[in-house]
């Protein structure tokens, strides 16, 4: 890394620009503590300009939602002949797409909830064949932006209405009740699995983003065959969705053990309450060190 120029791509366009904003600073600091050179690029439409102006070699993404792991910003890249953090343009295209993702992962006999979906010329005409409780999310969001757990029928087209503010297809997913869990993936390595309880029963965005609002438990207590199945599919996610870097798929454990994946995030928070970073405590890795990690991961991944 020494003699590069790394731009952190942060804040952006989407919904979760300020969480954007928190993970590229925490990256910044870590990239300074390091000795390396790094500039910060609050990401706008000029993007091409910011980056070319700022000479970087390298882009470490902290971008989060849309133009940031769509495949978008990493097309750019690609184009631009820079290296840069996570997935590739096909495997953030895939990954970012709820609908899309989980048509992979039945096509590979990856476990996930069943699902109707729902287009916004639709709306009207749509009828739920799943049975209550289903959970009502946008196709191509993060942060839980939008999500909601309909238990009664009386609340589902309130949760169709906030989830359309959002985009213009929706996801009606099965309830799934068990553990939360997300696991981080170095390559095609599961990190320590991190249990997530938030207090509040539903991991919304406050849950996500704000100190004390949920447990974390790392390494999860899971028995060693859970455990097994767990990162066994997490690794076929990973495959499956064509993944580079660190990222973190996330599942429900069921009562009977079964591991129903929810997503693959291409690229993970590096907030103070993020997943990832726990997780590489837990196996002996410091913040800075997963940055540093990141950062040779990108490059050696962008050689091959």
């Amino acid at each position: 890394m020494n003699g590069k120029t790394i731009g952190v791509l942060m804040g952006g366009l989407s919904k979760e620009r300020e969480v954007s904003l928190t993970t590229g600073r925490e990256v910044m600091q870590a990239i300074r503590r390091l000795g390396l050179t790094a500039v910060e690029i609050d990401v706008t439409h000029d993007v091409w300009t910011q980056v070319k102006d700022a000479g970087i070699d390298l882009a470490f993404i902290a971008l989060h939602g849309t133009y940031g792991e769509d495949g978008t910003i990493q097309g750019l890249l690609e184009y631009a002949r820079i290296p840069y953090t996570g997935s590739g343009v096909l495997g953030s295209a895939v990954a970012y797409n709820k609908v899309t993702s989980k048509e992979v992962f039945m096509q590979n006999g990856i476990p996930t909830a069943a699902y109707q979906v729902v287009r916004k010329p639709e709306r009207d005409a749509f009828q739920r064949h799943l049975d209550l409780p289903v959970v009502v999310k946008p196709s191509d969001q993060g942060s839980s932006l939008g999500v909601t757990i309909v238990r009664e029928a009386e609340e589902f087209d309130a949760a169709l209405e906030l989830a359309f503010r959002y985009t213009e297809e929706v996801v009606v997913e099965q309830y799934i009740d068990g553990k939360l869990l997300a696991i981080g993936m170095h390559g095609e390595k599961p990190m320590p699995i991190v249990h997530i309880r938030p207090k509040s029963g539903f991991y919304d965005y406050e849950s996500k983003y704000t100190k004390g609002k949920t447990e974390y438990i790392c390494p999860a207590e899971l028995s060693g065959i859970e455990r097994e199945t767990c990162q066994q599919v997490a690794i076929a996610v990973f495959r499956a969705l064509k993944g580079r870097g660190f990222p973190r798929v996330d599942v429900i454990l069921d009562d009977d053990g079964v591991p129903y994946v929810l997503e693959m995030n291409t690229i993970p928070g590096m907030t103070p309450t993020s997943l990832l970073p726990m997780a590489a405590k837990e196996g002996g890795m410091s913040f800075d060190d997963l940055v540093l990690e990141i950062l040779k991961r990108a490059t050696r991944d962008y050689m091959d």
